[in-house]
Parts: structure tokens; C-alpha cells; sequence
């Protein structure tokens, strides 16, 4: 099943992500990231789908991040799955994976893979998504990876958008680019947003850095 982008103003440029595919989130330190994975996760428990949340951190924290609801409706917690890990070859699933499979850090949780396992798991992701319609959202941290991993996470995923951050005149200057989407919707340029760790907004003028 899909799952909408309710991002105001992301959604614009990417509706919704495709059921069945791999899509890489990456930011800095921002947070970002996890933003949007844990809002993509929580607006798939919403319309029904099974969710795995694996995390690098603690695992109570997340959940309770996930079934806030906000202003909305809250999430329904059965069909929701938070689990915490140092490693994710530790994980261990049970029987196909199906719904929505979230995982952040996957580049922390991936620290010690050789760049073969690593290939071997994205190999093993996609055969699942093929097989069952299982979607897979990646956090990953910027500078975090090594070269190989992180090319070959990004050649084996469908879609990736990339949350960016510099120093401008005025402060901190926040910008994303979306380089790869399995719609083929590429965003060559910086759309800029807004993030105070609560909230993101999304400024689509076109400006230059």
C-alpha cells in the first residue's frame, strides 16, 4: 500500500511513497530524518498498514513519539512494532515482512557490515518488497557511512531525499533535494524548509543558494 507524503508542501513534489520500494531519508544532525520517517510511519499505521520500527535508540521513546497523534487522531497501537537494537543483524523477523519496515539509524545500526553483507541485506529487502509489497524507509546519518556502503545502500534504493543545512547571512540556512524516486521525480533544485523539531514546513519558491 502507498503511503502519503502529509508533509505540507513535500507532499507537493512527492505525493506519496510507492508501496513495494526502498526509500533513503538522510540528513546531519538536525533531526530531520527522523521526522520524516516517524511521520511516514505514523500516517501508514493510520490507514491500516502493519509497522516495524527498528531504532538505534530507546525504544519507549519512539513509540510514544509514533502514537502521538497531535491535533489528529492517534495511531492504533496493535498493529505498531518498536523494537531497539545496537546491531541490525541482531534482528531477527518473523516470517515475511509486510506493511511498512522503518529503521533509524540504518547507518549506525550497519556500522560493522562489510560493503558484501550490506549488498546481501538491500539484495534481501528488495526481494521482500517484490514479493509482498513491503515498503522499507531508511534513516541514515550524513558522514556516518563509509563510501562503499553508502554508495551501494543508495544504487539498491528506489527513492532518496536528502535534508541539507549551511550557514547563511542571516543563520542557518535549511534546504532538501530529492535526486532519486522511484516516480522518477527528481528535484534539481534546493527546496527549502522550515524545522524546529516539531514541525517542518516546506518553502517551494525557487531560490539560489
Amino acid at each position: 500500500m502507498n503511503v502519503p507524503v502529509e508533509v505540507p508542501g513535500l507532499g507537493t513534489i512527492v505525493p506519496e511513497v510507492d508501496g513495494g520500494t526502498i526509500v533513503i531519508v538522510e540528513s546531519g544532525a538536525d533531526g530531520a530524518k527522523s521526522f520524516l520517517v516517524r511521520t511516514l510511519a505514523r500516517t501508514a499505521l493510520r490507514q491500516g498498514d502493519i509497522v516495524t520500527y527498528l531504532t538505534s535508540r530507546d525504544a519507549s521513546d519512539v513509540r510514544e513519539m509514533l502514537l502521538d497523534g497531535g491535533s489528529a487522531t492517534p495511531p492504533p497501537p496493535e498493529r505498531l512494532a518498536v523494537q531497539e537494537l545496537d546491531s541490525l543483524p541482531d534482528w531477527h523477523p518473523n516470517g515475511t515482512s509486510v506493511g511498512v519496515l522503518a529503521i533509524d539509524s540504518f547507518s549506525f545500526l550497519t556500522l560493522d557490515m562489510s560493503p558484501p553483507a550490506l549488498a546481501t541485506m538491500m539484495r534481501s529487502f528488495r526481494a521482500q518488497c517484490h514479493a509482498s509489497g513491503l515498503t522499507v524507509i531508511l534513516a541514515t546519518d550524513r558522514g556516518m557511512f563509509e563510501p562503499r556502503n553508502e554508495a551501494i545502500a543508495i544504487h539498491l534504493a528506489d527513492g532518496l531525499i536528502q535534508f541539507h543545512t549551511k550557514e547563511g547571512p542571516e543563520g542557518l540556512v535549511r534546504y532538501l533535494r530529492i535526486p532519486k524516486w522511484s516516480a522518477g521525480t527528481l528535484t534539481d533544485r534546493n527546496v527549502y524548509y522550515e524545522f524546529d523539531g516539531k514541525h517542518m514546513a516546506i518553502d517551494l519558491r525557487r531560490r539560489v543558494l
